[in-house]
């Protein structure tokens, strides 16, 4: 088949550039709302990811009489997980029926495009396709259909190959499972429009606000005369301190350890995991209409390389899976001495590595070789060659791990022990597909707020 005319120029902009401009762009911020350097709330939420943000915001719409505010370390808002991920609005098709994470995605996904369309956010309904290119792979995309039918997913259908070509040309498959409500958006604009309605509804976000301290405090501060009715202070890496009645924890790649502060159990930990992504060259990118998914392997923890398109009109292909040496490393030479050994000396990581250790070994050697990860790419689109594909950007998840080298794929909640346990709500663990869920979870953890600190 023939390549199409090259698309406007203006169209075809560089992933570089547009992934430089988004980081650029960062949200809103507010300073320390007191001359002092402290500040008090009823309830303050560390973390200014999208799931931080979504849950702020729910708490102050419920609860508006009420002081929030959110302490976020870095100097942009969604800077991480929120801000380096695929940005695909998933539609609940992988999950096992009736489980928190299937119907959280289901709404989640509806209600993301709800909230898209109020607040004129860009977004883009291009379907998925998950291929099969062997007959071994049939069955499992069959038993996929009947559990995305399960999951009340929208207009799923299974359609043969000359259908796969109808939707994407140049995609080679034997059967596919059609979900064309799948959509794309920028997760981080999602997540400033979020914490835009915090601040509109009164919210304060303090952000180069690092937690590096919770404690209960011993007495009132200076000059007050409210007593201890804020118990719990929070100090950040600089010294500056607020107080709160109560804390909500959103910390992300650093739940883990956030929560041990409050004697909470070292299990569930946190083990980065880098998804390097390779990106489409701009006048290739025609070869690509919508996300092109594999079928998942039980036998293996991550999806497999994909192709997913962007709001920017680049198109992106992978991501692979390895450890990242760097909790918060986005490239392969970035290393911290800390996280390595946190990783390497915990047995839950060893006991995942044997049980997926070829898979493991594939993933590294793909992650080095260009060619080898092209290899896989080719069997779904068998007209992209090396040439066609440049390195890209890069994630790290946070992957929650047990002791038995498990990975955790439900939601954790935790507290901690003695007084200040009572105090403190950790979310120790929001798995994917959080960005897509986050408005439905944000109500779980509003209720669960409610529940706990009798809001």
């Amino acid at each position: 088949m023939p390549p199409p005319p090259p698309r406007p120029r203006a169209w075809r902009c560089c992933w570089r550039r547009c992934w430089a401009a988004e980081g650029a762009r960062g949200g809103p911020r507010r300073p320390l709302s007191s001359s002092s350097g402290q500040s008090t709330f009823d309830v303050a939420v560390v973390g200014a990811g999208i799931v931080g943000l979504a849950s702020a915001r729910e708490l102050i719409l419920r609860h508006p009489s009420l002081v929030f505010g959110v302490l976020e370390k870095e100097k942009e808002l969604a800077f991480h997980q929120s801000g380096h991920n695929s940005g695909v609005i998933h539609s609940g098709i992988y999950y096992t029926p009736g489980s928190l994470k299937a119907k959280l995605c289901v709404e989640g996904a509806a209600l993301c495009y709800e909230y898209c369309d109020q607040k004129g956010i860009p977004y883009k309904q291009c379907g998925k396709l998950i291929v099969a290119t062997e007959q071994e792979e049939i069955p499992r995309l069959k038993a996929l259909y009947e559990r995305g039918l399960q999951n009340n997913v929208r207009g799923l259908k299974l359609i043969a190959s000359k259908e796969i070509q109808a939707k994407e040309p140049y995609c080679r498959g034997l059967m596919a499972l059609d979900s064309p409500y799948t959509g794309i958006v920028s997760y981080r604009q999602v997540a400033q429009a979020y914490a835009e309605d915090f601040q509109a509804a009164g919210g304060t976000v303090l952000t180069d606000f690092e937690v590096g301290n919770v404690e209960m405090a011993t007495e009132s501060p200076a000059g007050s005369k409210e007593g201890m009715k804020y118990p719990v202070v929070v100090r950040n890496s600089k010294g500056a301190e607020i107080r709160c009645r109560h804390l909500v924890s959103c910390a992300g790649l650093y739940s883990d350890r956030l929560s041990q502060i409050s004697g909470c159990s070292p299990e569930p930990r946190i083990v980065p995991f880098r998804g390097d992504y390779l990106v489409l060259k701009p006048e290739k990118c025609y070869l690509v209409r919508g996300n092109i998914y594999p079928v998942p392997d039980p036998r293996f923890p991550f999806l497999g390389v994909h192709f997913t398109p962007r709001m920017d009109g680049s198109v992106w292909l992978g991501p692979n899976a390895v450890l990242a040496f760097k909790r918060e490393g986005y490239r392969f030479c970035d290393f911290s001495g800390h996280d390595f050994m946190d990783a390497v000396a915990y047995r839950g990581l060893w006991k995942l590595v044997f049980k997926n250790f070829s898979y493991g070994m594939g993933e590294m050697y793909r992650a080095c070789f260009l060619s080898a990860q092209v290899k896989q790419l080719q069997k779904f689109i068998p007209e992209v060659t090396v040439n066609d594909v440049l390195r890209g950007p890069a994630g790290v998840r946070a992957q929650a791990l047990d002791g038995n080298g498990n990975l955790i794929d439900d939601f954790v909640f935790d507290g901690g022990s003695g007084d200040i346990g009572s105090h403190i709500l950790h979310v120790r663990n929001a798995p994917s597909p959080a960005a897509t869920s986050s408005l439905a979870i944000a109500k779980m953890i509003a209720s669960e707020v409610e529940r706990k600190f009798e809001l």
